[in-house]
């Protein structure tokens, strides 16, 4: 039977991979240009990943959590905006912006959750044909349930983040040996272990295994746990041989990161609450005893450490499995695209450093195809929240037809930077007063500075 003619393109809406901050913001860009956004999250709700780390405080304000096409959404619905100068935690992110965004008359038919993206095509060609590709309208399949569902669209921006996609604890980029077992006792890279999984490690051992600010969090959450349960043991593991990255104060880079979160990590080791490994590789997992056997390489020969838990802070990476039938121009080494990747390269940037870019430089071979937010920086860590706002604005612009607007950048910091290590001074209502000799946002392993970096008021604990 022969198959059905695909339809035109310019009758098709544009899907939206993911219902975060990214990928709502950029619906409401599209709305604004007469452009028919169709958002797909595979999660049960908007904001699912951000759920996941509800606990943590961010750094950056509310004024530079809000999208300005949302806002604008948002008021027309009479949303009664957050004060600018608070700090949210990634609960209040959800709860006070994005349900109260996705509920907007605007957006709340244009939203399927639960539908999860396997692959993006064109209809009816795979990657090897060229003869009319940009006249096909691009075939998203997804699956909802058990059933398998077909959208096709005119444009795809693929704002589905890297939180899924974790790198791995063994060394060279590849899973320790056993590593793939070690489920039950992993707990993601920022657990609530002062709440939800509290159980998981209260008088327990748990080893933290990273050098950036989320093993940061963790590590004094559960400095702060043992203070109310005994025999709570905390060994913190990095593969460089100095964490002074992390403490602030100066180091090889001369980044400097003030702060107190590094302050408190610092006093928590030299105090013997945390015990510290440096220069230590992660060679293999064994959980055949109950617990966690871990084979480590140290300067002073092979080690083991059992442990009841394993908290891996150790970066994100995209997922691009289910891009494989499109024409993509990446870096082969940040894999993000490749006239990004030189502005973002985590050895020679920190996300204070990133210029503005949108449309021309986020483009692939493939027209009317974006990987924008968090996942469009690839392996770098160096991504801030507003950066993808400005993304997709100038993206709107570009599938709109305005490429003045699409080429205008429009994205604005302030001074001290969103992504500055120098953490604020916090307020009892989470009001935020930053020291304005500010540094570079990043720490010593790659993990996302998805809006500037999440941090705690209390270490992680929110409405203290």
């Amino acid at each position: 039977m022969p198959q059905s003619p695909a339809p035109s393109p310019e009758s098709l809406p544009v899907v939206v991979i993911g219902a975060g901050p990214v990928g709502l913001a950029a619906a409401a860009h599209l709305l604004e240009r007469g452009l028919e956004p169709l958002v797909l999250e595979a999660g049960d709700d908007v904001g699912a990943t951000v759920r996941e780390w509800a606990h943590i405080r961010l750094f950056s304000p509310w004024e530079y959590d809000v999208d300005a096409a949302a806002r604008r959404l948002l008021e027309r619905a009479g949303w009664d905006a957050p004060r600018g100068g608070r700090l949210p935690t990634g609960g209040d992110l959800v709860t006070e912006y994005l349900v109260p965004l996705a509920a907007t008359p605007e957006l709340r038919d244009r939203i399927v959750t639960g539908a999860r993206v396997l692959a993006v095509s064109r209809a009816g060609l795979d990657k090897t044909h060229s003869a009319g590709r940009e006249e096909r309208p691009f075939l998203v399949r997804t699956i909802v349930g058990r059933r398998v569902v077909d959208h096709h669209a005119r444009a795809v921006l693929d704002a589905s983040g890297t939180w899924s996609q974790r790198n791995p604890l063994g060394a060279a980029g590849l899973p320790a040996a056993g590593e793939a077992e070690t489920g039950p006792f992993m707990l993601g890279p920022l657990p609530d272990v002062l709440v939800r999984d509290r159980d998981r490690v209260a008088g327990r051992h748990v080893l933290v295994v990273g050098a950036g600010h989320s093993a940061t969090n963790t590590l004094l959450n559960l400095v702060e746990l043992a203070q109310d349960e005994p025999g709570t043991r905390v060994t913190w593991a990095v593969r460089g041989a100095s964490v002074a990255r992390t403490y602030g104060g100066g180091d090889a880079d001369g980044l400097p990161a003030r702060g107190q979160l590094g302050s408190s990590l610092r006093e928590a080791v030299e105090a013997g609450k945390i015990e510290l490994l440096t220069s230590v590789t992660i060679t293999g997992l064994d959980t055949t005893g109950g617990r966690v056997d871990v084979a480590l390489d140290t300067p002073e020969g092979p080690r083991h450490l059992v442990v009841d838990a394993v908290a891996g802070a150790t970066g994100f990476r995209p997922d691009l499995s289910m891009l494989r039938e499109l024409r993509l121009d990446l870096d082969p080494g940040v894999e993000a695209p490749s006239r990004l990747a030189p502005l973002i390269d985590p050895e020679l940037h920190s996300c204070g450093t990133v210029p503005a870019h949108g449309a021309e430089i986020l483009a692939h071979p493939e027209p009317g195809f974006f990987v924008v937010g968090m996942k469009s920086y690839g392996r770098a860590p160096t991504f801030l929240l507003a950066t993808g706002y400005e993304q997709v604005r100038s993206i709107a612009a570009h599938l709109a037809g305005d490429e003045d607007a699409a080429n205008r950048l429009e994205l604005d910091l302030p001074e001290t930077g969103v992504c500055s290590t120098t953490l604020p001074v916090l307020a009892a209502d989470g009001t935020a007063t930053v020291d304005p000799a500010g540094g570079g946002c990043c720490g010593a392993a790659p993990e996302p500075a998805v809006i500037g970096f999440p941090t705690g008021l209390k270490h992680g604990r929110s409405g203290e």
